[in-house]
This record gives C-alpha cells, structure tokens and sequence, in this order.
C-alpha cells in the first residue's frame, strides 16, 4: 500500500499554487537591485509578494522583512533584547532567550510583561494554542499561520515571525514582520536590501513561491477546511483512546491546531515508534524536525512537567488537507498493532 505522510508539522508539501508561481519566477531574469527593466521586474515581483503576504496575514500596516527561515527571523529579532520566554518554545526561539516564563501542565504560558516575552501562537509539538497577549515582543506564528484564523494587526505584537515551508510553500524562505516604527538591527550587512534590515540578494523564486503558498492557506482557513481535519483528527484520538490503557494524550483538554496529535506511552521510547511507523508506511515525528538525529526527550513535555520517562516517550501525528479518513483508520490499525505488542513485552 501506498505511504501514508502524516508529519505536516514538520513540512507541508509543497502547494500547486506555489509551484506554478515559483516556474513563473525563475523567467525573471533581472538582479532586484539593479535599475534596468529586467531588474525593475524582479523588484516588483517581491513587492508584489510582499504585498500579498502582508493581506494574508492581516498585516497590511507592517513591514516585512524576507529572510531565509524562520530561524533567521527570530534571531533577527532578538538581537540584544534579552526576551523572556518558556521552555516549550522553539530551539530559533531559545537560543536567544531565557526561559525564565511559567506554563501549567496544559503548556499554557503565563506572560507577566508581554513586552519583554517571546511566544509561540500554536506548539509545533503538542498542537496548544497560546492566548497572544496585547504589546507581545515577539510572536511565533509560525505553525498557527495557515491553520488558525490569525490577524497580525489583531494580535497587537510587535513582531512576528514566519515560515513558507509550513503552510505550502518552499523551503529556505521566512519572514520577519514588523509593526511599523519597530527597530532592529541588522545582522547581515552589506547592500542594503530589504530596507536596510537584511543584506543579500533576495530569493526571487523562492519569495514568489512564499506568496502564492500565504495566499492558499488564507483562503483555506477561511472556506474552513482545516475544521474537517480536526474531526479526522478527534477520529483518530478517539481510536487510540478506545484501545489504550497507559497512553497519555497531550494538551487535549485544551485549544490545540484542529491537525495536531501528541501522544505518549511510558516506557516506549519516541524514536522506536517512528521506526515501527516508518517501517509500516507511515510518516510521523518524536518531536520538532529541527531536532533531528537528537536522540533526546521532548524539551517541551518536561518544561509542562512530564517526568523524563514520558517525556521520552512522545511521538507527534500531524495531520493536513490532503488526509483522508482511511489515512487515520490505517495509522491507528498499525500503531495499536505495536501498542499491543509492546505491553505485551512489557508485561
């Protein structure tokens, strides 16, 4: 039987949308920088990108700032802020902040000063969506853009940050959005690109792919389509809870990504079950893809206070619009297939 992709977390595949737009892109022959008419084009190409980004995600009075990753946009804006942030957030995220700030054991954060705070809208392990305070310094929009009804203006957050591979577009290509009047300082120099704020030629190809692939996901979240994904979603919930004895089933007390599926079985290490799975046709993850080849637990299971057993033990199944019913009928067959046969050894 055909392989069953069910690590949309991870990487969504790449949209038609995007693709068709990327083609189109790689005719564009002219430097953006340069003056000339070939040039001129390249140049309103991304400003038309820019343009339609910026609708997408509600952000029409903002600047956005074209960066390479999403991990780039969060280094770009945490250059000498000494953000406050949780344990559950992103390795871009911590790397450049405390994780001084407190969740309960839902993985929902408390925010004393959102000025000072850097916070994830959705998880990209446990699916928890956040409640963005008004003034947040820094928001990671990162999962929750194309899934979650989400307005940039809306949130009241100083900057954003954002990924194309998330939502359909191409790898290698990110943004930084900015409330207007936001200062940040530059960390690659050189020519002067993107307003100053990130030197480099830009990615044409790439940026052209990024606004087809944030125009499709708007109008997906909008037509509701990713509500038939979370009932697919609470489907295969209900499956694995109906055979289970000791699997816990994260973060489902609480709003989560209608895609997003946690769970985790004591004493069944994370990286064991994604073999299995992988071996049985199915593709899922033990954690963010960033940390791959990190044989560890999961960072965020012990920041909401799972000890190191479960934490360990956690495996993700992201769902995307793309799957069907028989898709999480077949997954849980097998999974429960290897549940059963794991107590089994156990007992």
């Amino acid at each position: 039987m055909s392989r069953v992709y069910l690590d949309y977390n991870a990487t969504m595949p790449l949209r038609s949308e995007a693709r068709e737009s990327m083609i189109a892109a790689m005719d564009v022959v002219g430097n953006p920088s340069s003056v000339h008419a070939e040039g001129r084009a390249a140049k309103a190409l991304i400003e038309r990108a820019r343009a339609q980004i910026a609708e997408a995600f509600g952000a029409e009075d903002a600047d956005i700032v074209f960066v390479s990753s999403a991990t780039e946009a969060a280094a770009l804006a945490s250059e000498g802020r000494g953000f406050l942030a949780c344990g559950i957030e992103h390795d871009a995220v911590l790397a450049w902040c405390e994780a001084r700030l407190p969740c309960d054991a839902h993985g929902i954060v408390s925010v004393a000063e959102p000025a000072r705070a850097a916070l994830q809208v959705a998880n990209s392990e446990t699916g928890v969506v956040q409640r963005i305070p008004a003034g947040l310094g820094l928001m990671d929009a990162t999962q929750a853009f194309g899934k979650l009804n989400l307005s940039f203006t809306g949130s009241g957050a100083r900057m954003a940050m954002l990924s194309a591979h998330k939502l359909g577009g191409p790898k290698g290509i990110g943004a930084l959005v900015l409330r207007r009047g936001t200062d940040i300082v530059a960390r690659l120099r050189g020519g002067g690109q993107e307003m100053g704020r990130r030197s480099g030629t830009e990615n044409v190809i790439g940026i052209a792919g990024f606004a087809a692939a944030a125009q499709a996901a708007a109008a997906d979240v909008a037509a509701g389509r990713w509500e038939r994904v979370r009932e697919l979603r609470n489907i295969l919930e209900k499956a694995l809870e109906a055979e289970t004895k000791n699997t816990i089933f994260v973060g489902n007390q609480v709003d989560r990504l209608p895609n997003t599926l946690c769970l985790a079985t004591p004493g069944w290490k994370g990286e064991t079950q994604v073999v299995q799975m992988d071996l049985a046709g199915f593709a899922i993850s033990a954690g963010s893809a960033c940390s791959s080849g990190k044989v560890r637990a999961s960072r965020v299971l012990q920041a909401m206070g799972y000890d190191d057993t479960t934490a360990a033990s956690a495996i993700r199944v992201s769902l995307g619009l793309n799957t069907t019913k028989q898709d999480v009928l077949r997954f849980a067959e097998a999974w429960l297939s290897k549940e059963q046969k794991h107590r089994a050894r156990a007992a």
